[in-house]
């Protein structure tokens, strides 16, 4: 494996649903502290323990279960600025999952 091309790094990540991001990866590359800036999370901001492995050059798998019990997956592309993300969360009718896609732009 190589190194973990984001760690240190901070990214705007832009998401199709309107939510934008500021994450800010651990030197180590093991952390994430995330901040939404924009969108309907808005003013919320968390710091996670990630759960990564690389699936080739410039691509990770990286997941992070928050305290609200959301879990998070991002295949994150350094090649080409691009996210898939999928989360799930609790709700009063039963647990939800969502697909979403998105761009990054290192800061």
């Amino acid at each position: 494996m190589s190194e973990l091309t984001y760690a240190g790094k901070k990214y705007r990540f832009s998401v199709d649903n309107g939510v934008v991001f500021h994450n800010t990866y651990a030197a180590d590359g093991t952390g994430l502290h995330w901040e939404a800036v924009a969108g309907a999370m808005e003013g919320s901001s968390e710091d996670v323990r990630l759960r990564t492995a690389e699936v080739t050059p410039g691509v990770f798998l990286i997941g992070w279960t928050e305290k609200s019990g959301m879990t998070v997956t991002h295949a994150m592309n350094l090649n080409t600025h691009t996210v898939h993300a999928f989360w799930t969360y609790e709700t009063p009718d039963g647990r939800v999952a969502e697909l979403h896609t998105g761009t990054l732009e290192e800061m």
